[in-house]
This record gives C-alpha cells, structure tokens and sequence, in this order.
C-alpha cells in the first residue's frame, strides 16, 4: 500500500494549558511517534454564561487569541523545534466536551488531563475527562498530573 492511499492516523489532545494537559500532550507526542500519527492539539473556548450585570468583555477575536496563545506555548514546550512528530494546532469556539468529541469522530485516541477533582467536588462541577470517557467515539486516555 503506497503512502498516499494509507489512512492517516491522528491523536486529538485536549490542551488547556494545565500541568495535567501538558502532561497529556507530552504522552501523546510519544504514543504519536510510536504509531505513525499525526497530533491534533485542541483549546476550546467559550465565555462564561451570566446573569445580571457583568463587566464588559473585549472582542472575541481577544479570548481566541488568548488561547491560541497558550495551546501554541504548551506545544512549544512539549514538542520544541524538533518535534519528531506533526501536531496540528486547533483553537475553536465552545464547551471543551462537545469540541473535543466532535473532533474525536474518526480519531484512533483522545487524549485528556484530569485535574483531579474527584468525590463531590467532582461530581458538582463535572469533569471533561468524565465526559470525554463516557462518550468519545474512540479509545480515550485520562493523563494525571504528577508533581515533581
């Protein structure tokens, strides 16, 4: 089978900018190189919902910057200028879950970090890794953070 007519293997990795989700990206960078597959580095945003007075908020073209700022540092910290494998950054509008399940249709893994709220801190605030293992429609590796 020739190169172009090989299915293209990719890896989504949701990347907030958290220890937990650099941890994540870091994994995936390894597990990438090992299976031939190409990182999709995901940030999604959304603004609060709120009710009553709020302070205004600048354009949104401002928070997608914001967070293809941070997705685009934790790819430069993971990966580096020599990165043995593509990652293919993403910064999309909307709640993390359904971002990261939508863009996991077709993926051979979605990788996520927990931030480790468990028990009823957990389950008040509900948990994208929860979801994400719940409902992805491919495998799915929850990577926790380990301070050093």
């Amino acid at each position: 089978m020739t190169e172009q007519n090989e299915p293209q293997h990719r890896i989504v990795v949701g990347v907030d900018g958290s220890p937990s989700s650099i941890d994540a990206l870091r994994w995936a960078v390894d597990q990438a190189r090992t299976r031939g597959a190409v990182i999709e580095a995901l940030t999604a945003w959304q603004y609060p919902v709120s009710t009553g007075w709020t302070v205004p908020i600048q354009a949104d073209e401002d928070l997608a910057t914001l967070m293809s700022k941070v997705l685009d540092d934790a790819i430069a910290q993971v990966a580096g200028p020599e990165c043995p494998v593509a990652i293919r950054p993403r910064v999309l509008e909307g709640g993390a879950v359904s971002c990261l399940l939508d863009a996991a249709r077709g993926a051979d893994l979605l990788v996520v970090g927990s931030r480790g709220h468990g028990g009823f801190v957990g389950a008040l605030l509900g948990s994208v890794s929860g979801h994400c293992v719940q409902h992805a429609p491919c495998p799915v590796v929850v990577v926790r953070h380990t301070a050093v």
